[in-house]
């Protein structure tokens, strides 16, 4: 099954920069300062602005404000970022946290809502490399949420159709869950061939903002199952249109995604609001279906 995949209208210009993640250097300099960085954590206030999970990929790097690279970080957690600045002395240096969109490579983006970390005067030394370890990031302080489901409460905002339904992972601290500080549940649907269907469509709907607003669903999944993700849309001539967005793939693995839905709302203008829905039917290889959701956010600036 295929993705399908919805780009900022902003992007494209940049994608170039992911093939080498270099700059041209200028002026007398030959050797460059290297930098390296371990990576880069989120940290939220979890009563409003939910977990701090996040899966920062890339590196978006400014010197004196003008980008001179995208680095990814290597698969290996133990090996960091390096990049050379051609610099020496003090000079600004930024780092944008980047994501990959809609769970693609190819579509490595900054993310918006993160803040970049900044050094006004970053003392750049020629010849040597600069280790700066694992930075940290968080929301801009205009970032809104407009949902949040965690599953550590028992009402799940989640209203469920078709054969089954979404419960939280029992008992508390359950293995199969999404285990951090904040978290001891997670969301878990059963597919079964006496249940094979499932639909899921969050219970409150969310207003329409303004055309052309950045707004993103966040979630961590775990699943042996495809899963479809997209938006009901209540239009004011009374229709409510199903937009597909994307299929997420099996992992064995806790993953994180960000899906764009902007780009999709926009197409929408006269709408009133709208909801997020999720669909899974038991796929024939499977004698049982096991799909894990976490820490869904719906967020917009």
């Amino acid at each position: 099954m295929k993705s399908l995949v919805n780009i900022y209208p902003f992007i494209a210009i940049f994608l170039i920069s992911l093939v080498s993640g270099c700059y041209k250097f200028s002026g007398d300099q030959t050797i460059p300062a290297y930098i390296t960085i371990s990576g880069i954590n989120l940290t939220t206030y979890f009563p409003e602005e939910g977990s701090n999970s996040s899966d920062v990929d890339n590196v978006w790097v400014y010197l004196n404000d003008g980008l001179i690279g995208v680095y990814v970080f290597p698969e290996s957690d133990t090996i960091p970022v390096e990049f050379p600045v051609l610099a020496q002395g003090k000079n600004k240096l930024e780092i944008r946290p980047g994501i990959k969109l809609n769970g693609i490579t190819s579509t490595r983006v900054p993310y918006v809502f993160y803040k970049p970390i900044i050094f006004d005067e970053f003392d750049f030394i020629p010849g040597t490399t600069q280790a700066l370890g694992e930075l940290t990031t968080s929301y801009y302080s205009d970032t809104k949420f407009a949902w949040l489901e965690d599953f550590e409460a028992t009402n799940i905002s989640i209203s469920d159709f078709g054969d089954t339904i979404i419960e939280r992972t029992e008992p508390e601290n359950n293995p199969i869950a999404f285990i951090t500080p904040t978290s001891r549940f997670s969301g878990e649907i059963t597919l079964t061939p006496e249940k094979p269907v499932y639909t899921g469509i969050s219970y409150n709907s969310f207003e329409m903002e303004i055309p052309g607003t950045i707004t993103m669903l966040e979630l961590n999944f775990k699943t042996n199952n495809f899963i479809q993700v997209g938006v009901l849309i209540r239009n004011n001539d009374g229709t409510i249109p199903e937009k597909e967005l994307i299929i997420l793939n099996h992992t064995d693995e806790w993953k994180k995604i960000y899906i764009n839905l902007g780009s999709n709302l926009s197409l929408y203008p006269l709408a009133y609001d709208y909801k997020v829905i999720f669909r899974a039917g038991l796929e024939s290889e499977n004698e049982e279906g096991k799909i894990l959701i976490d820490n869904v956010k719906v967020v917009y600036r």
